[in-house]
């Protein structure tokens, strides 16, 4: 994002400067300030509270959306890369060095990963079982139990509501901080405490959708994208699945 602001910066700069050459007298040609928000849906003229609740509802009411970048949580940081909409999700997760695909179809929840994602340190003479385990779920959809503390662990990463309306709060004292460009997008900035308390981009262009968020506390940056892009959702083939029982096994 620094190279857009420096960029704009320089281009007011240089608007400035023509201005000044331009001047015959008291007359002045062509140098009124240009309004940043002229032409744009008009949220950009709003208090940061009222451009908030905007964002949120026009979240909300979107259909679909791709959620990309990291979350901090529990101490631990996980990469998003999610396609999300109201009946379930797909995408992939990464973290300590591990990826496992998500897939959820309405209430049915699957996981894919490598046999390394499922084995587990056990106790003596566990390890063999691990390790057979192990070789039947990797590389295959993995069907997660509803009672299983898996479930709703991983089912938090395909909840389109649950995840968006966990992430598109500022903490503290809300503020407007500025224009700038999103992947060529105008976008107006609000900030909860001078940034210490979040930062989001806000589209000036079509819906008023977030873009880009940096969470309060360093706990990660997140881009979205394809907003109300539909995308198609099924459950995997049966060869492609294993349905492990009641309880997954410790990974």
């Amino acid at each position: 994002m620094t190279p857009i602001r420096q960029s704009r910066s320089r281009g007011a700069a240089l608007a400035l400067a023509t201005c000044a050459l331009l001047v015959t007298g008291t007359v002045l040609t062509g140098c009124a300030e240009e309004d940043p928000n002229e032409g744009t849906n008009g949220v950009g003229r709003l208090p940061a509270a009222k451009i908030q609740s905007k964002t949120r509802a026009a979240a909300g009411s979107a259909g679909a959306v791709r959620v990309h970048g990291s979350v901090v949580s529990g101490g631990r940081t996980y990469a998003l890369d999610m396609r999300l909409k109201d009946d379930g999700g797909d995408g992939s997760v990464t973290t300590k060095g591990t990826t496992f695909k998500l897939l959820r179809v309405g209430e049915e929840l699957f996981v894919k990963a490598d046999a390394d994602f499922w084995s587990h340190g056990g106790g003596q003479g566990e390890g063999e079982a691990d390790a057979a385990a192990a070789s039947k779920l990797g590389g295959k959809f993995v069907k997660v139990p509803q009672g299983d503390p898996a479930y709703k662990k991983f089912s938090g990463f395909t909840d389109k509501a649950l995840l968006l309306d966990g992430l598109l709060t500022l903490h503290g004292t809300l503020a407007t901080d500025g224009h700038d460009e999103q992947a060529g997008v105008r976008t107006i900035r609000i900030t909860g405490d001078k940034g210490s308390g979040g930062t989001l981009e806000v589209s000036l262009e079509g819906k008023p959708y977030p873009l880009r968020l940096e969470r309060a506390g360093g706990a990660g940056t997140l881009t979205f994208s394809a907003w109300g892009e539909d995308f198609a959702l099924r459950e995997p083939e049966k060869n492609e699945t294993v349905d492990y029982g009641k309880q997954l096994p410790a990974s």
